[in-house]
């Protein structure tokens, strides 16, 4: 017996090793596209604000579930900045990033001498959620 000062532990759920979406279990063709980017934090806002661009027309598309970007709060971090969007299969994800209009926006980031970024991009499934 516990009383309310000593609750047990939270367990991981039942579904622990399930895939999930933003907000809990999915069906297990979803994924979750994760792309770290090594960059100089002087060049965060200039980048930030073009990501928006491309993000913007990502979001139009079929699959798409949600996406953010994420700045560290410590200039010195390697990654300053890091994209987590969840689609709801890989081959939604695979026909949006091959459309002409989001594939030049993107090459010309990655190309960019003005704000140079490193990606380091992939696709994941979960394999443990808490709780």
């Amino acid at each position: 017996m516990t009383t309310e000062s000593q609750q047990p532990e939270p367990q991981p759920s039942v579904d622990a090793l399930a895939p999930t979406g933003p907000s809990g279990p999915s069906d297990s063709s979803s994924v979750t596209f994760i792309n770290v980017f090594e960059i100089a934090p002087e060049d965060v806002d200039a980048f930030a604000e073009k990501w928006e661009q491309r993000a913007a027309i990502m979001s139009k598309k079929p699959g798409f579930i949600d996406t953010r970007l994420h700045r560290a709060q410590s200039p010195g971090g390697r990654f300053q900045l890091v994209n987590v969007a969840h689609w709801e299969s890989q081959e939604a994800w695979e026909a949006a990033t091959a459309d002409p209009q989001f594939a030049n926006r993107a090459n010309a980031a990655r190309d960019s001498k003005q704000t140079p970024a490193t990606a380091n991009p992939g696709l994941y499934d979960v394999v443990v959620r808490f709780p």
